[in-house]
């Protein structure tokens, strides 16, 4: 998720870590590689110049919290300017409502339409969608399909050609039904008759709520449609979309401010179940590389996996084959493992990217090895020379090598793991004390 914004934040906050004093010069420094890592994201240039002068003028003008040191009370004031800038999340709230879908076209509407009403049904609400969409050909094939798959009534017509008729005829036809998503058409450009309609719409639906799909690729334009779309309809909540991929997120985030909404949900994939909440906190928290551990544990929960993953021991930095399969099977379960380490405030530590390297597939194959493996062995790795490896290879019906990178994904888990347990510990920039105190700032 914005990989190098991620990173640049981090290393501008890793700098300052390792200043000796931290003064006014060092205060400055920050925020001009602040400013460096946001204007390169597509941040909104005056949303960057507001976040720097607060920083500036906090950083230097506000009284010293008791036993917080300078360099924490400037980290902690970066972190709050940061969820500022996102602002809160919006609210959702699990009762009868209509939603109205404003975006251009290729923003991912269409889809985050599903997936918002795959969230609603999981939620144990009795949801329909209208395709109010009679621009883009092919909109209500895309969204019937998608709907039938999850078993959500779609209502529309391909051959129709007025939207406002199409949106009354649907709210008749599907009022019995708690939540009502309303896909309205995009454009490649905010025309005036697009604004119109979406007007009419909104009059139309009494909509209880007016979300913006966003695509986090867009670059600056997309403060500018934001603005347009919230003078129009009022707009109190933000989709960002293809989240995954390589976009640098600054305009998705520009956008936010724009319509002071706040963000509902983040898209990072392609299957209908690819939709999370949106936490301000936490999602600041990874980008500054503090984790976030209340998603994390709101994952665990969701996956009922809470007994067979333990945190603590995940952070103890030893354990052995049977600790790490345990581990990975659980996780295994829960999510891709590298979204569930980003959760962790594992701070500026880069973690090898081999660490993420396990397919299911593979983890078939490790059971099958560890089950020719003796009970010493599980527990004591060490003991597996190459006569043992044989043993190994021959009785899981596979070759020494397979042996070999089980024996090395374990090491370099083992070696991460130690590296987790020693982030911060008697070091200047303790993150997990941080995490500490960052959790009663909200």
């Amino acid at each position: 998720m914005m990989d190098t914004l991620s990173s640049s934040l981090k290393d501008a906050l890793k700098k300052l870590a390792g200043k000796a004093v931290v003064d006014r010069a060092a205060v400055d420094e920050l925020v001009k590689n602040l400013q460096r890592a946001l204007l390169s994201a597509d941040v909104n240039v005056k949303l960057v110049m507001e976040l720097s002068k607060a920083i500036r003028t906090r950083s230097l003008d506000e009284e010293l919290p008791k036993n917080t040191n300078v360099r924490e009370h400037v980290l902690r004031i970066v972190y709050q300017e940061l969820v500022r800038l996102v602002y809160a999340t919006a609210d959702v709230k699990l009762e009868p409502q209509v939603i109205l879908m404003a975006g251009l076209q290729g923003s991912g509407k269409t889809t985050t339409t599903a997936k918002i009403a795959r969230y609603f049904q999981k939620k144990g609400m009795k949801v329909g969608v209208i395709c109010a969409d009679t621009f883009r050909p092919g909109a209500y094939d895309q969204l019937s399909t998608l709907c039938a798959k999850i078993n959500v009534p779609c209502f529309g017509d391909p051959k129709a050609t007025d939207a406002r008729k199409l949106v009354r005829e649907g709210l008749v036809a599907i009022k019995d039904l708690e939540v009502i998503i309303v896909d309205t058409q995009g454009r490649h450009a905010l025309e005036p008759d697009l604004i119109q309609e979406i007007i009419d719409l909104n009059v139309i639906t009494k909509a209880n709520h007016r979300w913006l799909v966003i695509d986090a690729a867009l670059g600056q334009q997309a403060s500018e449609q934001a603005r347009r779309f919230h003078e129009a309809i009022g707009i109190d909540g933000v989709i960002i979309t293809k989240m995954d991929g390589t976009a640098k997120g600054g305009g998705a985030l520009s956008a936010v401010a724009e319509t002071k909404s706040g963000i509902v949900f983040i898209g990072a994939g392609e299957t209908i179940e690819n939709l999370d909440r949106f936490d301000a906190n936490g999602f600041i928290s990874q980008l500054l590389g503090m984790g976030d551990i209340q998603a994390l544990a709101e994952k665990v929960q969701e996956a009922q996996m809470a007994s067979e993953v333990d945190m603590e021991a995940m952070m103890k930095g030893h354990f052995t084959l049977r600790d790490m399969y345990k581990q990975l099977e659980a996780l295994n379960k829960m999510g891709p493992l590298k979204q569930i380490m980003n959760m962790l405030p594992i701070g500026n530590m880069q973690l090898p990217e081999g660490v993420y390297d396990v397919t299911s597939t593979k983890m078939v194959r490790y059971r099958i090895l560890m089950d020719s493996m003796t009970p010493k062995e599980l527990d004591d790795p060490g003991l597996i020379n190459s006569s043992r490896m044989q043993r190994i290879a021959r009785g899981a019906g596979g070759t020494p090598e397979e042996v070999r990178e089980l024996l090395k994904y374990y090491k370099m888990m083992h070696k991460t793991l130690k590296g987790l347990k020693g982030m911060g510990s008697g070091g200047k920039f303790n993150m997990q004390r941080l995490m500490k105190r960052f959790s009663g700032m909200q």
